[in-house]
Order: C-alpha cells, then structure tokens, then sequence
C-alpha cells in the first residue's frame, strides 16, 4: 500500500456532512431508495429521495413501510395446562423461599398470582414488618428469584404486613434479623 494512501494524500476531499454526499450523487447508507431502484415513472409511485433526518425513527415511518402481517400482537393466551404447569411451578419455588424467611422469624406468603400476565404478588409477614432491609429481601431475593427461574414471571409486586405491631413483630425476629425499630 502506498504511503500517499496511508496518509489520506490522493483521495477525494472528504464532504462536509453526509447530506452532501446524496447531493453529490453519491450513495449513502441512510437513503430511504435503494441505490438500484428504478425511478418512479408514475405520479402515484414517486417518492422522494430524501436522507433520513438524525435522531430516533417516528411511529409514522414505521406504520408506512410495515403490513398487517408484520404487526405482532403477543402470543396467544396460555392454556389450562399451561396455566396449572406455572401454577405448580411457582407454590413450589415459594416453598424452597419460605423456609429462609421463616428462619429468621418472618414468613412469606402469595397474594395473587396472574399466570396468564405473569404479574406476581407477594408479602412478607411477621417479623419481616419491622426489618430494616425487608424491602432487600423482597427485590434482591423473591423478585430476583422468580424472574430468573420462572422465565413467565414479567413483574414482581411486593409489600410488607405492617399491620402488625411494631413491638410484637421485632420480638419474632431472630437469626439475620436486623430490627427497623430500637
């Protein structure tokens, strides 16, 4: 390879910007015609050879070059079997997380549960409605784990009892219980 290359020496002057590349003629990978495309030779089948603006694409642009057949509108409902194999699947994931959070005092139960969403509501109990790092439990751990080994888990919804007393609840914790209230 020559030097002059190396150097940029002997190359065509590089142009301002990109929009001056498709004003020169040149091709662009941006342009909205294919570069081997035939002109429109019917008013109805002109288009304009324009460079496509910087920044994101706009939801018209995306409507205009798109069929029905390419619009995907989310897999179809799981059925009966389906909906029990997750059901099963998620009582017994629950019962392996119990038995740490009961070892500290505290206890964790399901709310609700929308197999079909994948949306999943929990509560710690007992002692976990006074522990300063309950809300560590819920996303670091239940949440973590139920994303992670039950890929139909979309949204883990948490909270604490609360109703509980204060007092009362400290008194149940124990092991890596760390009170909220001193």
């Amino acid at each position: 390879m020559a030097i002059s290359k190396l150097l940029g020496r002997g190359r065509a002057p590089k142009p301002a910007n990109r929009y001056a590349v498709v004003a020169d003629g040149g091709d662009d990978p941006e342009r909205v015609r294919e570069p081997d495309a035939q002109p429109a030779t019917d008013a109805a089948d002109a288009r304009v050879d324009t460079v496509a603006p910087p920044g994101p694409p706009t939801v018209a642009a995306g409507l205009a070059d798109s069929t029905s057949a390419d619009i995907d509108l989310g897999s179809p409902a799981p059925g009966p079997e389906e909906l029990e194999r997750r059901r099963v699947a998620l009582d017994e994931l629950l019962d392996l997380m119990r038995p740490a959070v009961q070892m500290d005092g505290g206890d964790l139960a399901l709310v609700d549960a929308d197999y079909a969403t994948g949306v999943v509501e929990v509560e710690l109990r007992g002692a976990c409605g006074s522990c300063a790092i309950s809300a560590t439990t819920l996303q670091g751990g239940v949440e973590r784990l139920l994303t992670e080994r039950l890929e139909w888990v979309t949204e883990v919804v948490g909270g604490v009892d609360d109703s509980v007393d204060p007092f009362e609840s400290a008194a149940m914790g124990r092991g890596a219980y760390v009170p909220r209230y001193y």
